[in-house]
């Protein structure tokens, strides 16, 4: 019991403990979701596009789960009949139970932003699960999307379901919306700080969420560590190890940064136009159902005629990074990229953007890679390189997350050999791309969100603590089980009004109000039979290093006009009271002492 009491102490009192246990917890839940999402997509895309549609795609080397010598019968037609069921399937199950999720932006990721900026961190659980369902059958019948947004969805909804259950404030429940969606992507990446700074950051455009920053890293590693328990510790690709070493080389990867910027316009500028010209007056006219329908034959017929943008493409991705894709075939996978990508997620199928805008960086950043290479091959000797770097820059610019990606490439490459030319790319691209964005619930910082509204204002109390305030002094207690007629006696010989009550271990269980005892002052009856604990209120306490903000809201919250203060280290032991009064006082003192500054 004592252990016990002592780790509910450690919880409700140290902030980052509170934190380093909730962000464990929503690791496990958002890791083991990881795992279901990743082995399901892998598990159907090979019963359907392997052995039903008889197609081989190249899988990086850490993905290949299942090798089999036996090529299946080729029937490629079966194609455009999966992503159209898929395409209904999505139309029917937004229709019914999630059509406000039209409104939710481009992906997973753009959702769990939207609803840390404008819903309170407050998620219904059946959205993530749907949606995390639906990108699973999309991307395994060969969907052109990412597995990124949904998980980060996922696991954003795993840490607003776990927030919900503990009764959290709108601020917590935004915290671990945030780890939850670390967990999700450092998981699916296997890219632990990557994926937890990616999720801090990209909520803003020029900010990120320092207070998200333990649990999202906490989460990261746990959920990543579950996740590489059942598929091991390889990273995504099997690729050689890239260093930069030849200072010569850094105008190409200024030029790799300007190329990306440009294909992230067209990137963008393609979606946009696919979503909003097409798609949402289809919708309208059409409905859920029979555009997603429509959207899920038009991709079917796209990838059986051109099988290279089926799926996430992390497989071809890898190929371009070992030098087997020629730079025709680059570009043309681009493009045909960003209109398949296009395509599903302007009708509003479930995927993440996450990938192919990976995708479509790696290869922007081999064209220049490989162009370079055949002209000056003494000065560029690793083109394989600048697809790394092609990767981080491209979506650095896109997304406006210049940490993250970055930290990722260094962890897929297990080494910071990039870091140099990463670092330049990354900023270029910033710079180039800062008019244009790939998630439109992003804001510029922390003043434009919604969630920040009250932080717009500077609250003076928030500097002030208790321990300077306060009055140490000995403070009368009552028992639970005093009687009435006791407590009138210590009433008239004590100038006090609020009386702490305690319990038989000695624990603070309710505060006694004189006004508690008005209904009741003259009922004589009463004398024996009522007691302490019969007329006492909720229990309130602060402790000393507490700010005088938390303690007004206490005030406000309860009614009171004192509060005990509490030793932290020892929470029987009552140090003192703290006024209403004091509170004003002190605001009253230091508002002062500002202007004069001023």
């Amino acid at each position: 019991m004592k252990v016990w009491n002592e780790a509910v102490r450690t919880y409700t009192s140290i902030t980052n403990a509170r934190w380093l246990i909730l962000g464990v917890l929503v690791g496990i839940v958002s890791g083991i979701g990881a795992i279901i999402f990743f082995a399901s997509i892998e598990g159907i895309k090979f019963l359907l596009l392997h052995e039903a549609a008889g197609l081989t795609l190249p899988a990086p080397a850490g993905e290949e789960l299942f090798h089999t010598l036996q090529t299946s019968a080729y029937r490629p037609w079966l194609i455009p009949i999966f992503t159209t069921l898929v395409g209904l399937l999505s139309g029917w199950l937004t229709y019914k139970y999630m059509p406000e999720t039209r409104y939710s932006g481009t992906d997973g990721t753009d959702a769990m932003i939207k609803n840390f900026h404008q819903q309170g961190g407050v998620m219904r659980p059946i959205v993530p699960l749907l949606k995390a369902g639906i990108a699973i059958l999309n991307i395994a019948t060969g969907g052109s999307a990412g597995r990124e947004g949904p998980i980060s969805l996922l696991g954003a909804g795993c840490g607003s379901w776990i927030a919900q259950k503990f009764n959290l404030s709108a601020k917590e429940r935004r915290i671990l919306l945030l780890a939850g969606a670390a967990g999700g992507l450092g998981a699916i990446f296997r890219a632990p700080l990557g994926g937890a700074l990616t999720a801090v950051e990209v909520i803003y455009r020029e900010d990120f969420e320092a207070e998200a920053i333990l649990p999202a890293v906490i989460s990261s590693v746990v959920s990543y560590s579950l996740f590489t328990l059942a598929f091991g510790t390889e990273p995504i690709f099997g690729i050689p190890h890239f260093t930069f070493t030849d200072p010569r080389e850094l105008p190409f990867y200024a030029i790799l940064a300007v190329v990306c910027a440009a294909s992230g316009w067209f990137w963008i500028k393609t979606f946009t136009t696919v979503k909003y010209k097409i798609f949402w007056p289809m919708t309208d006219k059409l409905g859920f159902v029979w555009t997603m329908g429509f959207a899920g034959l038009l991709m079917g017929l796209i990838g059986w005629a051109f099988p290279q943008l089926l799926c996430g493409g992390y497989g071809w991705l890898e190929l371009a990074i070992l030098g087997k894709l020629t730079i025709g075939t680059m570009l043309a996978i681009i493009v045909g990229k960003a209109i398949a990508t296009s395509i599903v997620l302007g009708s509003g199928i479930s995927g993440g953007m996450f990938a192919p805008a990976l995708f479509a960086g790696g290869l922007s950043g081999g064209i220049v890679g490989y162009a370079a290479h055949a002209y000056i091959p003494t000065i560029v000797t690793q083109p394989g390189a600048y697809v790394l770097v092609g990767m981080a820059a491209f979506f650095a610019g896109v997304a406006n997350a210049p940490i993250g990606p970055m930290i990722m490439v260094c962890e897929l490459t297990k080494g910071y050999g990039l870091l140099a030319p990463l670092m330049m790319a990354s900023a270029i691209t910033i710079v180039l791309a800062r008019n244009f964005s790939l998630y439109e619930n992003q804001v510029d910082n922390k003043f434009e969100s919604p969630a920040h509204i009250q932080d717009t204002t500077i609250n003076i109390l928030e500097d002030l603590r208790v321990s300077d305030f306060y009055q140490p002094e000995l403070v009368t207690t009552l028992e639970e089980g005093t009687s009435f007629h006791a407590i009138t006696d210590i009433i008239t010989d004590t100038n006090e009004l609020y009386f702490p009550v305690r319990n038989h271990e000695d624990n603070i269980t309710g505060i006694l109000s004189v006004q508690n005892l008005r209904k009741v002052l003259f009922e004589d009856c009463l004398f024996d039979v009522l007691v302490a604990k019969d007329v006492a209120g909720k229990p309130v306490v602060v402790h000393p290093d507490d700010d005088l903000y938390t303690a007004l809201m206490l005030f406000v919250d309860s009614g009171y006009g004192q509060i005990p203060v509490i030793d932290h280290d020892d929470p029987k032991k009552i140090l003192g009271q703290l006024a209403r009064e004091d509170v004003f006082a002190a605001y009253a003192k230091t508002l002062k002492e500002l202007k004069k500054k001023e």
